[in-house]
Formats: structure tokens, sequence, C-alpha cells
């Protein structure tokens, strides 16, 4: 993977964010989001997965000078992923009532895990390919 490739992924990453949330939670107005979750998914909660989204952003161009901020997002990233896993597991069948309550909620819970899993990906592929080149190794 080139440099404007993994520039690329973390803005990507960062869109996601930025944009999942605010589509899917309508600019935080939907509560069946909040409902669903309401301690990791509250507003404050979406608000701060934006925050995380502006860092992403902010590190495009500079991954390599902080290879271990990206090591953090990774972690960020596998603590969201098993914060999913818990999620599905416990409301696996009723994912469809919420799915028949907002059509948006039921798409971001089905999908946020898949999501930050792929970017957990990244960001850890990042973190160790960046290991031969930074100086903080």
């Amino acid at each position: 993977m080139n440099d404007p490739l993994i520039k690329k992924g973390f803005l990507a990453a960062g869109i996601m964010n930025i944009g999942g949330v605010l589509l899917f939670s309508r600019a935080f107005t939907n509560e069946a989001i909040n409902t669903a979750d309401p301690v990791v998914m509250s507003n404050f909660g979406l608000v701060m997965i934006v925050v995380w989204g502006l860092a992403y952003i902010a590190v495009a161009n500079q991954y390599k000078k902080v290879r271990w901020l990206v090591a953090v997002f990774c972690i960020e990233k596998l603590i969201y992923v098993t914060v999913w896993l818990l999620w599905m597991n416990g409301n696996y069948t009723s994912i469809s009532a919420l799915y028949s309550k907002d059509l948006f909620a039921g798409i971001f819970y089905s999908i946020y895990g898949i999501n930050d899993f792929i970017f957990m990906l990244f960001f850890g592929w990042v973190f160790l390919k960046t290991k031969s080149i930074s100086k903080d190794s």
C-alpha cells in the first residue's frame, strides 16, 4: 500500500465516523440509536465518535510521525468491535424490532462493528508498516 492510499484510508475512516454518525443519527436526533445502547451510543458517545473521526483526518498527513497514536486508533476500534459483538450477542434476536422502530438505527447497529473491524485492521497494518520507518520504534 502506498503513501497516498494510506492517507486516503485515514480520510475514509474519519469520513465514515463523522458522516455515519451524522447520517444515521439524523444529526443526533435519532432516539432509537440512543435507546438501543444508551451507554455507548448516547448523544455524548456519538459526539465522541465524531471527535475520533476528526482525529483520524488530522493524522492523515502525519501518520508516520505518530505511529503510537495509530496504535491507539487500532485499540479504540478493537474496543468498539468488542462492544458491538457483545451488543449483537445480547440483541441479535431483537435487531428486527430495531429495524421496525427505525430503519437507520437498524442499519447503524448492523454495520458499525463491521466498519470498525475493517478500520481496526487498517490502523493495525499501518502501525506495523511504519515500524521500520519510524524513529520511535
